[in-house]
This record gives C-alpha cells, structure tokens and sequence, in this order.
C-alpha cells in the first residue's frame, strides 16, 4: 500500500505542486489548509504516514501543531517534517526542540523533499536488535535500549539525538564527516545539503552539559566523541 503523506499548508499552488510529486513518486497524499484541520486528519484513521508541516498556518502555528501531535498518544510516533521558509538557526532548532522529524527550508527542490521523505520514512523501519553498552568519559549508552547517562542521570533526548549520540559514542575517537553522518543517522544523500548535522550537534552539547567538550569539532572535516574534554574548534 502507497504510503500516505499529510500536506499541512495554507498555500494551494505549492500543496499542488508537492501532491502531485508525492503522487508520480507514488506516495498517497493528502492535505489540509489550516492546523486545525491538520491535527483532525492527523488523529482520523487511516492515520497518514507521514506528516509535511509547514510553520506559518492562519489559524495557529506549526509548532503548536507539532506540539499537539507530540502530546497526543495517538499521534505521538508520527513523523513530522517541517517545511519553512525560515531558515534561522533558531528556527530549525525550535522545530527539533518540538519532535520534528527533519527540517527542510523553502525554496527547495521537490526532489529533495522527496528524499527526504523516504529517509525518514526509511528510519521508522524496525532496527535490528542491538546489546552494545559502551561507556566513553562521563556518558554511557545502551544501544539496544536506546537510552543513554550522563554519570547516573538519564538523559531525555529525542529519537534522532540518540540515534546520533549513540553512533559517535560507540565509535568513540573516531572522525564523522557530516555527510557520513547524514548517510547513517538520517539515511539521506551526503549530495543534499543540509544544515541538520550542525544544529542536532548543537542541541547535543546543551543536554550533555559539563560533558559537552566529549563532543568534538574538528573544522572542516566533521565530528567525533572523545572520552576527555577537548577544545570545541568552533566553525
């Protein structure tokens, strides 16, 4: 059965343009002008598989919509990619802050959005059971678990937090160009150009605190986690 793509968004020719790339990639889409009518088709059975969510809605904004999928059990597990076109580092990170799946800014290529669609509809797919429990510094993971200590408090990080944290932990020392990255954790094309790396970083070090210098940068090629604080090379 094609998967079912809710398009949240208040401009009709762009609804039109993304149904009908949705449809000639064959995804069934479906769509909704204004929030309120989003979450209605969001919670209505079938549910969709996936939800495009633009931010600037008339009645209420994405991010309450994102908000209010993440606070209902039914549609708590549902993939929500934001579609913006704000593109401010303090935007992308809102949206993640709020459960977002991914973050594509406008203009983009239909594409694109495609691609992306399926990576993270790619994610959703059951993982094959994993045992690893690593300790490198002051953080310890359990893979198989999928729940990472910062010493012996638990952290709460979202799915694509502990997809990443968990990856850099159990190569610990190892360098992590972004479009490795972007390959792995996110199952997407190193040629798409994305800032996400960079702000899911970003997101990381605040939540491991005082053990955020594990999390290294190193300019110009990518990311590694150290079982010691080092200088973050800032970019």
């Amino acid at each position: 059965m094609p998967a079912s793509i809710l398009v949240v968004d208040d401009e009709r020719d762009l609804r039109s343009a993304i149904c009908h790339a949705l449809t000639r990639e064959g995804f069934h889409p479906r769509t909704a002008d204004t929030g309120a009518q989003g979450l209605l088709l969001a919670r209505s059975e079938p549910l969709p598989d996936l939800v495009l969510l633009d931010l600037d809605l008339p009645d209420m904004s994405g991010i309450a919509v994102c908000q209010a999928l993440r606070a209902d059990p039914v549609t708590r597990a549902l993939p929500v990619m934001i579609v913006s076109a704000r593109a401010e580092e303090i935007d992308r990170v809102l949206g993640f802050e709020v459960g977002a799946d991914d973050y594509v800014t406008k203009p983009y290529s239909l594409r694109e959005l495609v691609l992306r669609i399926r990576a993270v509809l790619r994610r959703q797919a059951p993982a094959p059971a994993v045992t690893e429990r690593v300790t490198c510094g002051r953080v310890r993971v359990d893979a198989g678990a999928q729940r990472v200590w910062l010493d012996d408090r638990e952290l709460s990080l979202t799915a694509l937090e502990l997809r990443l944290l968990i990856l850099l932990v159990t190569r610990q020392g190892r360098v992590h160009t972004r479009e490795a990255l972007l390959a792995e954790v996110w199952g997407l094309s190193p040629h798409v150009t994305t800032r996400t790396v960079d702000t899911h970083v970003l997101r990381l070090r605040a939540k491991l605190g005082p053990a955020a210098g594990q999390l290294q940068t190193l300019r110009g090629v990518g990311y590694r986690f150290a079982p010691d604080d080092g200088l973050v090379e800032p970019e």
